[in-house]
């Protein structure tokens, strides 16, 4: 049995309320699905053909957000680990800030486990990353690899979480802090990142 394709104005109409989600959930985080949907041009029934309720709305935009993290995490292939964690932490600040609606939700620790699956592929990463450098010694050893890939990745998320994406300075602060974490002096950080000034070149979104 042939599976019929969506029709063009519901893929349209998805696409719609996705966007009017993140603009009015930027403007208000509580927003409302009528306020949603009135923002995307359509009525509250409409909505519900696409979406059963809110929360599968939020967990939709989740989802879009952490597939671009996946994506970026999949696309750092540094073979000097120290490199590959400040690429990486410098490219999901950036994207991060890009996207900021959908990280401030998948922050929300009431998305979290539906956040955690999204992000597996992105989490392996970091994981295969610290073992790698734990192994060549580019990393601290004090602590076993779950533990420093976890406070790596709570590093990163109260960087997210806490720092305007539009601060001057901003990635180069998150790479910092977890370049820090990771056992890294604030003196090999500064040598890292003055001969790759392209990984902090650019603090906020194009």
């Amino acid at each position: 049995m042939t599976t019929r394709a969506p029709r063009r104005d519901a893929v349209e109409n998805r696409a719609g309320i996705l966007s009017a989600a993140r603009s009015a959930l930027a403007s208000d985080p509580h927003a409302s699905v009528d306020v949603i949907a009135r923002s995307a041009g359509l009525s509250r029934r409409t909505l519900y053909g696409h979406f059963d309720d809110r929360d599968a709305l939020i967990r939709e935009l989740i989802s879009s957000g952490a597939q671009r993290f996946n994506a970026i995490a999949e696309s750092v292939t540094d073979e000097d680990c120290r490199l590959a964690l400040a690429r990486l932490t410098a490219l999901l600040w950036r994207e991060a800030a890009h996207v900021q609606v959908a990280a401030a939700l998948a922050l929300d620790e009431a998305h979290v486990e539906h956040t955690a699956a999204a992000l597996a592929p992105l989490r392996r990463a970091v994981a295969g990353l610290v073992e790698r450098g734990q192994e060549d010694g580019s990393f601290r050893r004090d602590l076993a690899a779950p533990t420093l890939a976890r406070l790596i990745e709570e590093t990163a998320r109260t960087a997210i979480a806490r720092t305007d994406a539009a601060t001057e300075g901003a990635s180069n602060l998150a790479v910092r802090a977890v370049l820090s974490i990771a056992g890294l002096s604030w003196r090999e950080v500064d040598a890292l990142l003055a001969a790759h000034a392209d990984i902090v070149a650019t603090d906020t979104p194009s």
